[in-house]
Parts: C-alpha cells; sequence; structure tokens
C-alpha cells in the first residue's frame, strides 16, 4: 500500500471506532439517554464491538487503529518505515478527533441537557477512579502490554518456521473485538482502560475545541497518562514478543 492508502485506511476504521466507542460511553453516561445507566459491561461490549467494526473496515493497512499496537508492532520487528509509522499514528489521531465529533453530533441535544461537566469529558476521555498519577500509568501499561501482545500471538503462526502476517488484519475481527471486552471488564475499573493514546488523545482534543455547552475543562493534567502508559505497554509488549512467543522468520 502507499502512504495515501495506509492513511485512509486507517483514518476511516479508528473514526468509526472512536463514534461507536465514544458513543456507548454517550448511551449510558448522558441523561435522558435511552441506554442511561446501562452499566460498565454494556460499556466494555460497546467499546469491543466498535473495534470490531474499524478492524474490519480497515483490513487493507493492518487495522491498527491505535499508536501502541503500531509501535508494538515495529519493536516486534515488523516491515515498518519511519514514513510509515508516522502516517499510521497522524491518520489515528485525525481519525479520532473525527469520531469524536460525530458522537457529539449524534447526541447533541443530550450533551445540552446534561448538567455534569464530568459525565460530558467521560464520553470523549478516559479519567481515574483514583487518580493517582503513578499508579494510573502502571495500569495502562498492563492494560495495553496484554493488548499488544496477544494482537502479536494472533497475528504469529504456532510454527516459528512458518512467518504469518501481523497485525490485526490476521487475526480477523471477532477475536480482537472479545479481546477489548476481556480488557476492559478484568483491567478497566481503575482508569478506563484507554489502551490506546489516540482513542483517548483525540476526542480529549474534540471536547476541547467543540462548542460544547458547559463542557468544562478537558482535564490535560491527566492527559498524558493514557498516552504514555499505553505507548510505554505496547513497545515492552513488542520486545517482550521475542521471548514469550515463537519467534518467526
Amino acid at each position: 500500500m502507499n502512504l495515501g492508502e495506509i492513511f485512509l485506511s486507517e483514518f476511516v476504521g479508528t473514526a468509526l471506532l472512536v463514534l461507536l466507542g465514544c458513543g456507548v460511553v454517550a448511551n449510558v453516561a448522558l441523561v435522558k439517554s435511552k441506554g442511561l445507566n446501562g452499566g460498565t459491561l454494556m460499556v466494555n461490549f460497546g467499546w469491543g464491538l466498535a473495534v470490531f467494526a474499524g478492524v474490519t473496515v480497515s483490513y487493507s493497512s493492518g487495522a491498527h487503529l491505535n499508536p501502541a499496537v503500531t509501535l508494538g508492532l515495529l519493536a516486534s520487528g515488523a516491515d515498518l518505515s519511519f514514513a510509515e509509522v508516522v502516517i499510521y499514528i497522524l491518520a489515528q489521531l485525525v481519525g479520532a478527533i473525527v469520531g469524536a465529533a460525530l458522537c457529539w453530533v449524534a447526541y447533541k441535544k443530550h450533551f445540552d441537557e446534561e448538567p455534569d461537566p464530568a459525565n460530558k469529558l467521560g464520553v470523549f476521555s478516559t479519567g481515574p477512579a483514583i487518580r493517582s498519577y503513578g499508579w494510573n500509568f502502571i495500569t495502562e501499561v498492563i492494560g495495553t502490554f496484554v493488548l499488544v501482545i496477544v494482537i502479536i500471538g494472533f497475528g504469529r503462526g504456532g510454527d516459528p518456521d512458518v512467518a504469518t502476517p501481523a497485525g490485526l488484519a490476521a487475526l480477523g475481527a471477532v477475536p480482537v473485538a472479545l479481546l477489548v471486552v476481556g480488557i476492559g471488564a478484568s483491567l478497566g475499573g481503575p482508569t478506563g482502560y484507554a489502551i490506546n493514546p489516540a482513542r483517548d488523545l483525540g476526542p480529549r482534543i474534540a471536547h476541547a475545541i467543540l462548542p460544547i455547552k458547559g463542557k468544562g475543562t478537558s482535564d490535560w493534567a491527566y492527559s498524558w497518562v493514557p498516552v504514555a502508559g499505553p505507548i510505554v505497554g505496547g513497545v515492552l509488549a513488542g520486545f517482550a514478543s521475542f521471548g514469550i512467543l515463537p519467534l518467526v522468520s
């Protein structure tokens, strides 16, 4: 694929991922929504199905949809040029901003009615249940490590002499969707499990620039955690894959 095709594939997939993912949070959190108080498990499944949709439409680029996945694959030895890595991450970030903006459009009247600024921000970005930046960072590292090491594992064959394509395209959409649900159910409690820098930073930027009624702050003091934690977790998973998973030629 050329760089333009990679950008378009990752942009569309990430926009769809964030539209549906932020959408399920809006459905559960915003006043007068039909899904109000649907619960954490509904959010977990919603994000898993959002990943399913994003992976399905962006199969041609490998459906990374996540800078932590792109950097983790690079660390694991994937054949990605510097220009490709930049385009993957740029497309993911722009797609996440657009997807979040579309979510706001879909729930515009509910955002107008919602009295709590924290609920509005929570639709767009993650936040800790107990604010402790160091421990929040560690939680995101662990969750993203699990995500990326399993993705790399699915992308490799059981025979170390047989190379199979790396990345989400090799997985199929269903297993990775279930993986995201599982991570959310098991490790999502402390931070809301961003496990994806673009998924958190893009919508947070959208929250900051959109004319959302009574939105309050975008909590930039916390914003580094769901960016740095997943990047570290993804890269560690990539390096760890050489010792944990069968090597491919």
